[in-house]
């Protein structure tokens, strides 16, 4: 038995994996995605035009949709600069030439032939056009002395033959090389037979078994393996086109010469009839297919007829991919794209890393972190919105604790920051235990009663020490954000959407007690959930509403009175609206004086429902300095300035010490490591 098995093992061949994708490759970087399909989120894109835009982009080890568009245009430039349409009539030529010059060697040395007809032949070797079609036509009743002569003449009509063939089925040039009567009739018969199958098609009075029978009789001419009629009228039809796309193409010169070469192949004109009665038929049956195209081909190698046919098949091909990479057609999806074209034209690399951008979709899916709506749509799933949330607070904690040195824990006590103080465990109780304490008491109880014989210690509900926090008290938080358009045009807009995400998930998870409301404010204010604040776009909205947003924001304090109220303001601007008690919006600038002093009134209510204020002043206007700078301290509240990409750590740091019991008076430099002893 072992024996048989080595004798298999020797005999094992292995081969590419076919069977759908690699079971063997690494899963796709979700994180790097969700990363980058958030950031153009905040930046205004919809969550389907940042999926977009990072599939084009790809990620840093991942090519996207644009490098492999760009690799499909390259390709498709290398084929048209290489190549030109000259290549059955340079070959023809060459054959000719050939021919000429054999004829005039024999006659030259040929001592028994007549002078006169030696002298005649010359004469009418020398006379030839220089036109191929037209040479060949007057040699085609010559008496050619030279058998070496003959056959390189018999070889252009047996070529042209091939190629006229091998424009309508890949790969007959190569198969009828040296063809006998028999093949030629075979393909005679063959070409009756198709042309008798696709009129009859086109009557809707064909038969499965008359395509059947057919493909029984001459399926050797079709490797392909069509399994009906539809499939084979599809691959026939698409190289016909190519065909006549590649004949467009030529100059009319060239066309000219090869419809008159082409009555000399095989040296049977029916042949000529019977392709043009295919065309016909293929035209009528497929008329969706590209007949009328073009292409300039000005490169230095020549293409025959077959091969021709054959790149310009490539080249629909090519455009057909950069179509469907370019998603730009209504209803596009990734998955469109074409996996085995592609790997036909630019390798089997490129199918990977198309495959991985399928799957990377689908795992976003699949995972929860995007969907597809009933209308087609992406959108970004409250899971996405956590994750993503998550990485902004850990980046949050890095520059934080890495600003104060702090270390980064985790939050122990559910109640409160721990106090330092013990007590006996009693019911009810959610502290956390000291555990050095607990044992020790296990001890020295168990060492009171004597050794026993039991290993370990026995510990009672009498020796459990908890520890002792700090009450908590809840907190009704309310985030002002700017949404006029200088946040957009100064490059604030992403980092305003960082810190409400950042601020917002903190809360969630780790506050859930306390109330927190997004109040964004532009000429008017909202209240917003954090799913639309991030997928805002940005506009031109003239006004600074802070009136309407510490209006809202006394709202959300009064509905809670028994919470500490914290209130954060982001802004760059002065403010330029007002709400009239109508409802009707004012717009003024510069700031007009009653539309301070209506901010100013509701900043003050603010401060009455005991709300700890801080101004977060965005940009170095002196005239917003000094005005923010005057009303934090009407108000008892303080004023930070950060540079954009440090706002969000100033928020969270801002928030963490209100809930610390600092107060408004609290220094920044505390909230560092506030948050690095684990509030996230």
């Amino acid at each position: 038995m072992a024996r048989a098995n080595r004798r298999l093992t020797r005999g094992a061949r292995y081969g590419r994996y076919d069977g759908g994708p690699d079971p063997l490759a690494p899963p796709v970087d979700l994180a790097e995605a969700l990363d980058a399909i958030g950031q153009d989120v905040m930046a205004g894109y919809s969550p389907e035009q940042a999926m977009r835009e990072f599939l084009r982009r790809g990620g840093r080890d991942q090519a996207g949709l644009d490098d492999l568009a760009g690799r499909v245009a390259e390709r498709r430039r290398e084929l048209t600069r290489r190549h030109n349409l000259d290549g059955t009539l340079q070959e023809i030529r060459q054959l000719l030439e050939q021919a000429v010059l054999a004829e005039r060697k024999q006659l030259a040395r040929d001592a028994l032939m007549d002078e006169g007809d030696r002298a005649l032949a010359q004469m009418q070797l020398d006379a030839l056009p220089a036109s191929p079609a037209a040479a060949v036509s007057e040699l085609d009743g010559y008496d050619w002395k030279s058998s070496e002569a003959r056959a390189d003449f018999e070889k252009i009509k047996d070529l042209l033959g091939r190629e006229m063939l091998d424009q309508r089925f890949a790969g007959m040039k190569n198969a009828l090389e040296n063809a006998t009567d028999d093949d030629r009739a075979a393909i005679t018969e063959m070409l009756g037979d198709l042309n008798a199958l696709l009129e009859a098609h086109q009557r809707g009075e064909d038969t499965p078994e008359q395509f059947d029978e057919f493909m029984a009789k001459h399926g050797e001419f079709f490797p392909e393996g069509p399994e009906n009629i539809d499939e084979l009228l599809d691959a026939l039809a698409e190289r016909a086109a190519a065909a006549q796309r590649m004949r467009n193409s030529m100059s009319p010169e060239q066309r000219a010469e090869l419809d008159a070469l082409a009555q000399q192949a095989f040296g049977s004109p029916e042949l000529m009839q019977s392709l043009a009665e295919l065309d016909g038929n293929l035209r009528s049956l497929r008329p969706g297919e590209d007949w009328s195209g073009a292409e300039r081909m000005e490169g230095e190698q020549g293409l025959g007829l077959g091969d021709g046919t054959g790149v310009f098949q490539d080249l629909a091909e090519l455009d057909a991919l950069s179509e469907q990479l370019s998603q730009g057609y209504d209803g596009s999806h990734i998955d469109d794209l074409d996996l085995e074209k592609l790997a036909r034209q630019l390798g089997d690399e490129a199918a990977v890393d198309a495959r991985t951008l399928q799957q990377l979709e689908k795992a976003l899916r699949d995972t929860g972190t995007v969907k597809r709506g009933s209308d087609g749509r992406l959108t970004m799933t409250p899971k996405a919105m956590r994750q993503l949330g998550k990485a902004l607070l850990r980046d949050v904690a890095q520059r934080l604790s890495g600003r104060q040195g702090a270390r980064e824990l985790r939050q122990a006590g559910a109640a409160g920051e721990r106090s330092g103080s013990t007590r006996e465990w009693a019911f009810g109780d959610t502290e956390p235990w000291d555990v050095t304490r607990t044992i020790t008491n296990a001890i020295t109880r168990t060492a009171a009663d004597g050794p026993h014989t039991g290993g370990g210690v026995r510990i009672e509900i009498g020796d459990v020490q908890v520890q002792e926090t700090e009450a908590r008290t809840q907190a009704c938080v309310a985030l002002l954000v700017d949404t006029s358009f200088s946040m957009a045009m100064d490059g604030r807009w992403v980092p305003m959407k960082r810190t409400a995400l950042a601020l917002h998930t903190l809360i969630t998870s780790r506050f859930r007690g306390d109330e927190l409301q997004l109040i964004s404010f532009g000429r008017h204010a909202e209240v917003m959930d954090i799913e639309q604040l991030v997928g805002l776009e940005a506009k031109w909205d003239k006004g600074t509403n802070l009136h309407h947003a510490l209006l809202l924001a006394n709202r959300h304090f009064r509905k809670h009175p028994n919470a500490q109220p914290v209130l954060l303001i982001v802004t760059d601007g002065e403010p330029t609206s007002h709400l009239e008690p109508d409802g009707e919006i004012v717009f003024s600038y510069p700031p007009d004086p009653v539309t301070v002093a209506y901010a100013v009134r509701e900043l003050d209510n603010s401060m009455r429902l005991g709300a700890q204020t801080t101004f977060f002043r965005l940009g170095d206007d002196p005239g917003l300095a000094r005005f923010i700078a005057a009303m934090a301290k009407r108000v008892g509240g303080r004023v930070v300035a950060p540079e954009a990409d440090d706002l969000s750590a100033a928020v969270v740091g801002s928030y963490l010490g209100s809930r610390q019991g600092d107060g408004p008076g609290a220094s920044g430099d505390d909230f560092g490591g506030m948050f690095g002893r684990g509030w996230y």
